[in-house]
């Protein structure tokens, strides 16, 4: 684990000095670099309920790489079919931050960490007996994966929708992203980013 989190603060350092190089202007900060964003997800399956956003706000430091910081928040509602009346929610939130790597325009991959917070509240079937309770833990989770935009122009902003599929690679023991059987499973996200202060092109 501690492996991954070096590997990945050395990536970071190592773009940041490429994009100095990159810089053709001596403004250090250029505001029309920034942009914001995010996506949302909602979901209805055989007794389960999701709901979810992810929205953040970024720079891009040159025409290949783009970071961020951001904040998740999920609620899932789940009955129980193996005991009729049983409900378990949850809640998950947290900050994090990416990193996208564009070779080419409309592809890139990404490297995102987040700190989850999760909450959960069993509610009992009525009658059953038991009393509703609730546990509190956290995860800390690195998701890796490959993504596709439209309109992502390396010349300068412009706003764009994206696609990827992330997987978490940090093997969490509370992930949000496993499966029953422990198991990572594929995140696959979709929305869209938009540049700030562009003015008139």
């Amino acid at each position: 684990m501690k492996k991954i989190f070096f590997l990945l603060a050395v990536s970071l350092i190592a773009v940041s000095v490429y994009a100095q190089d990159e810089q053709t202007d001596s403004k250090f900060f250029k505001k029309e670099n920034m942009f914001t964003g995010g996506s949302v997800n909602l979901s209805f399956g055989n007794l389960t309920t999701a709901l979810g956003a992810s929205p953040y706000i970024g720079y891009s430091l040159n025409k290949f790489v783009d970071v961020a910081a951001g904040f998740n928040i999920n609620y899932i509602s789940e009955r129980d079919y193996s005991v009729p009346g049983d409900k378990l929610r949850q809640t998950v939130y947290g900050p994090g931050a990416f990193i996208r790597l564009f070779p080419v325009k409309f592809l890139f991959a990404q490297a995102q960490y987040e700190f989850n917070l999760i909450r959960d509240k069993y509610i009992p079937a009525s009658g059953s007996g038991y009393a509703p309770d609730r546990y509190k833990y956290d995860a800390h989770s690195l998701l890796i994966g490959l993504g596709f935009s439209n309109g992502r122009h390396p010349a300068y902003q412009k706003s764009y929708y994206y696609f990827s599929v992330l997987w978490d690679v940090a093997n969490a023991t509370y992930s949000p992203y496993k499966d029953n059987f422990d198991r990572a499973v594929p995140i696959i996200r979709a929305g869209y980013n938009i540049a700030l202060f562009q003015g008139r092109k």
